[in-house]
């Protein structure tokens, strides 16, 4: 087992003042984040996006299961202008602790909808992401399946896939994120409490958002220290901090969605 790296040690105890929260997911965040963490996989994605001039399957707009597992699945969002021969941004949204894919997909949906965006909402393969259940691998395997189903399927623009995750997942969407740059030019955090990449590979954009009034993961020593420190690795990023606690507010998810696409 290799040491605990300071990423996750901060992460420890950016949850454990949380520990009395009684949100959605606050004990899953809590215990999850203080999971001392064992050697893990490169964290690398190996799907790619394809153009594609006619579509592999006739598009069924609206949400879908991806029907890749029978018990933790997850959902895909299509709009309904989706067109093969346009191809569309992609946005892989990640649930918080506790949740699931068809959970979070509200939060940005209706934002998918304006911007034309296709939306990946996996399930993680355990109550959170592997890194905080030990080390990168199960839920990296299954996202690569998620994703190479969906470059299959429709035409996805390679200049605009995206990132994205609340609490939990936002911490994972930045560790994942950094590790595939190459794949994301974008990664968008929710309320992320750490960033954990097991390596960095190109310079993803990012846009972080955080309540000042978050009680499950406090805004100081979570995204108030997570900034700076990218932005000193030569990180591009947008903070917007709100008034409110752990959530994804209408207007965040609009300014996020908005900076991402430039619609």
């Amino acid at each position: 087992m290799r040491k605990l790296p300071f990423v996750l040690i901060a992460a420890a105890g950016c949850a454990a003042g949380s520990a009395t929260a009684q949100s959605h997911g606050a004990r899953g965040e809590a215990e999850a984040a203080s999971a001392p963490a064992i050697e893990s996989t490169s964290g690398r994605l190996s799907a790619r996006p394809t153009v594609r001039e006619a579509a592999a399957i006739a598009p069924k707009p609206g949400v879908s299961p991806l029907e890749l597992d029978g018990k933790r699945d997850g959902r895909i969002f299509i709009p309904k202008d989706y067109r093969a021969d346009r191809p569309a941004p992609l946005i892989v949204l990640l649930h918080g602790a506790g949740a699931d894919g068809a959970s979070i997909l509200g939060a940005v949906q209706r934002e998918a909808e304006r911007a034309g965006a296709i939306v990946l909402a996996p399930d993680a393969r355990g109550a959170t992401w592997d890194v905080l259940r030990g080390g990168f691998g199960p839920d990296v395997r299954f996202i690569d399946e998620a994703l190479r189903k969906t470059f299959e399927r429709y035409s996805i623009d390679p200049s605009r896939v995206a990132l994205a995750g609340f609490s939990d997942g936002g911490s994972y969407a930045l560790s994942l994120g950094q590790a595939n740059g190459d794949l994301f030019g974008s990664i968008i955090a929710f309320s992320p409490g750490f960033s954990a990449p097991p390596q960095q590979v190109g310079k993803s954009r990012i846009f972080v958002s955080h309540g000042v009034g978050d009680g499950v993961l406090p805004i100081d020593p979570c995204s108030r220290t997570i900034v700076p420190r990218l932005r000193g690795q030569g990180y591009d990023v947008r903070f917007v901090e709100f008034d409110g606690g752990h959530s994804v507010p209408a207007s965040i998810a609009h300014e996020a969605m908005t900076w991402w696409t430039g619609r």
